[in-house]
């Protein structure tokens, strides 16, 4: 039988989505983190998405991310999937667009929820949809000098 909750701190917020963006400036993760910051939240889940030096075996020397005009508005759609699935107190996603070097933060997503299986989850759902529905792209450019388009994120 699941637990039951008298407390409202056990709950999901009336309006959890703190912070959401798409820019063409470097990420903070203060930032993100005290957009998610919330009293009633016991655990807080945090994941930074890095441009690493290799890709498939192949060295990466940059890479630049593009998106769709439409890229914030499914952003939402997917927090707001997050949101009704788990009993988030807040939650932020911000992903970086335009030219990054090895070492760049690409993406930083957080969530606050009652407890840290929670957050770990709805962070976890929150970049996996995030990577998988939300048209980004990323061109990769690499030390041989060839390049590659990759489909999303």
């Amino acid at each position: 039988m699941a637990p039951m909750y008298d407390h409202p701190g056990e709950h999901g917020a009336d309006d959890p989505i703190r912070l959401l963006a798409i820019r063409d400036t470097p990420l903070s993760l203060d930032e993100v983190f005290r957009a998610v910051g919330d009293d009633a939240a016991g655990g807080t889940a945090l994941f930074v998405g890095t441009v690493r030096n290799h890709d498939a075996g192949a060295d990466v020397d940059a890479l630049g991310y593009s998106c769709h005009p439409t890229a914030e508005a499914e952003l939402r759609r997917v927090a707001e999937k997050v949101v009704a699935d788990f009993p988030v107190r807040a939650l932020a996603a911000v992903h970086r667009v335009g030219d990054l070097a090895v070492g760049d933060l690409a993406v930083v997503v957080a969530v606050s929820c009652p407890h840290r299986g929670e957050a770990f989850e709805a962070c976890r759902k929150l970049i996996d949809d995030l990577k998988h529905e939300v048209p980004i792209w990323k061109h990769q450019r690499f030390s041989d000098g060839t390049e590659e388009w990759v489909g999303a994120c």
